[in-house]
């Protein structure tokens, strides 16, 4: 499934870190930020070769998730920007290439009459459920790490976004849902 393999005879990001360590000093932060990026640009690829057939990018397939998991099949677009962590724009686009697809509907929110709902459409879950049985049978792009090793990564990265403030791990905890790396649980 690697579409964007460089085969290069060593690793750039090794190489970039042992310069930045003789100019710099320590290097381990910079690897590790260089290495998450390209690994983000490798997985966005690759998720987007898998969900192409179904006419979807991961954050359309996201939002299409998103809708699945409510009660309703239908949320604010403002409830669907603070769930994905996307600016209110971001939703606003992605929304409309989906309505534009058939997958979901607008219509007005019956609570208040003002704001908007985004509906997932049948034919929406259908796709999605296609969708998820195509990057499930793939691992999600993650097929060379085992089921441990996922768990860690998933801690490693959570520790990050509570440190940036994605969510408060307090709360989390209470509810019986933190999970963390070993040996981060009290770090943040």
């Amino acid at each position: 499934m690697a579409t964007d393999q460089l085969n290069l005879p060593f690793d750039p990001i090794e190489r970039a870190a042992q310069t930045w360590r003789a100019r710099f000093g320590p290097s381990s932060a910079m690897a590790a930020v260089t290495s998450i990026m390209r690994a983000h640009q490798i997985l966005l690829s690759q998720l987007d070769t898998l969900l192409k057939p179904y006419d979807l990018t991961f954050a359309r397939y996201e939002a299409l998730v998103l809708l699945t998991f409510s009660r309703a099949g239908a949320l604010p677009l403002s409830r669907i920007g603070e769930r994905l962590m996307v600016h209110p724009t971001s939703v606003t686009n992605t929304v409309g290439r989906l309505e534009r697809a058939g997958l979901v509907r607008r219509r007005r929110n019956p609570r208040d009459g003002r704001g908007v709902l985004a509906e997932i459409t049948d034919r929406g879950r259908e796709v999605v459920a296609q969708a998820t049985e195509a990057l499930m049978g793939a691992d999600f792009a993650l097929p060379m790490y085992g089921e441990a090793e996922l768990e860690q990564l998933f801690g490693l990265l959570r520790t990050l976004r509570v440190a940036a403030g994605d969510f408060a791990a307090e709360h989390d905890a209470e509810r019986g849902a933190g999970r963390t790396a070993p040996g981060l649980a009290n770090k943040y």
